[in-house]
């Protein structure tokens, strides 16, 4: 019989430090923009800080309900219909920086695709373990994993956000190897979707151009090239201290976005190369508790729900810095629990609030 435990305080700790160095991040970066667009330099702070309020209140809620309660038909398919219901509704909302991602309520925007991800990960954990016995039969296992995982896709996809389809694909492909999938069914599915990406890439003039400049930004420095080497400016002025907080200049109107999808970049300019490497033992730190919660887990249910939620923030934590390094090619991702959002703020500290549950619980 399993045992109760008190929930993982390194986690625990470890979530709500960066929650708090992002809300200082968004501040620092996002001052003088926000200043000039908005006449105050608090704007974005005042949103996120109200956001990290609700989001770890809605944390601290998650990880005192036990997650076997989430294991119930009741909870799974009402909400894998909202997650498919929203994305759908959301293709006919006005655009927003040429896009169809919010849906505007009121004061505040809720971006239907990052609901989408915790949605995805407990219908996955659900369903796997349902079919524990039978995870390599293709018509009964595969077959509803990959038509639900192509719908969520599919609609992503058409906001245009393919990125967030990306991390949709890497958090199934991760909980489906955990849950003991051959790898030759990985193989089919990567060379089925060639095809596919190669449209979605070469047919689309902006997608193309960030493959470009990932290739070479040099080629087009003040065109398809610029994000990627303001980024470069950024990171490398920080040298290995960094110039310190309030003091970066790339923030400045050079940088795209740098309390979203660049704030690595000003983590970079204004902590310097000390900055990162914390920032990214924190989110190792995350990892290893993940998946030590996963491997404690009394039961395959949790096991995988962990697996999940740990993917979903770590896997995006990870695209996030490799494309702010020119390591992969520009995609609009934000740094979980950093950047500036509170749609991506709530689902990961929604799903830290589950991970904290599932840690009491060990064999």
């Amino acid at each position: 019989m399993a045992r109760r435990l008190q929930s993982d305080k390194v986690l625990f700790g470890t979530v709500v430090g960066l929650v708090l160095f992002g809300a200082l991040m968004v501040f620092s970066a996002s001052a003088v923009l926000a200043s000039a667009r908005f006449g105050s330099s608090y704007y974005f702070l005042w949103r996120q800080l109200a956001f990290a309020i609700v989001g770890l209140g809605l944390m601290v809620v998650m990880m005192n309900v036990d997650y076997r309660r989430l294991a119930a038909p009741a909870i799974v398919f009402p909400a894998l219909g909202l997650q498919l219901l929203l994305l759908a509704v959301v293709l006919f909302t006005d655009r927003s920086h040429n896009t169809h991602r919010w849906l505007h309520l009121g004061p505040a925007n809720f971006q239907p695709s990052e609901f989408s991800k915790l949605v995805l990960v407990l219908f996955l954990a659900y369903f796997l373990d349902a079919r524990k016995q039978a995870i390599n039969d293709w018509r009964h296992t595969l077959l509803p994993v990959a038509l639900v995982t192509g719908a969520s896709v599919v609609l992503v996809v058409s906001e245009p956000d393919f990125g967030t389809a990306l991390a949709l694909a890497l958090i199934v492909a991760a909980m489906l190897f955990a849950a003991g999938l051959q790898l030759r069914y990985f193989a089919f599915a990567a060379l089925s979707a060639l095809p596919a990406i190669y449209f979605l890439i070469f047919h689309s003039a902006y997608r193309h151009n960030r493959i470009l400049a990932f290739l070479n930004p040099y080629a087009d420095p003040l065109g398809k090239g610029f994000q990627i080497l303001q980024s470069y400016i950024a990171v490398g002025t920080g040298g290995i201290t960094g110039v310190g907080l309030m003091e970066g200049k790339q923030k400045l109107f050079y940088l795209p976005e740098p309390q979203t999808d660049f704030i690595f970049a000003v983590v970079g300019e204004e902590a310097g190369l000390i900055g990162c490497v914390v920032l990214v033992a924190l989110f190792a730190v995350i990892l290893w508790r993940g998946l030590r919660a996963s491997a404690c887990c009394s039961n395959e249910f949790g096991r995988l729900l962990a697996i999940g939620l740990t993917v979903l923030i770590v896997g995006q934590a990870l695209v996030n810095m490799s494309v702010v390094l020119g390591l992969l090619p520009t995609k609009g991702i934000p740094l979980p629990l950093i950047s500036y959002g509170g749609s991506s703020l709530l689902v990961c500290l929604l799903a830290v609030g589950i991970l904290l549950n599932i840690s009491q619980d060990t064999t």
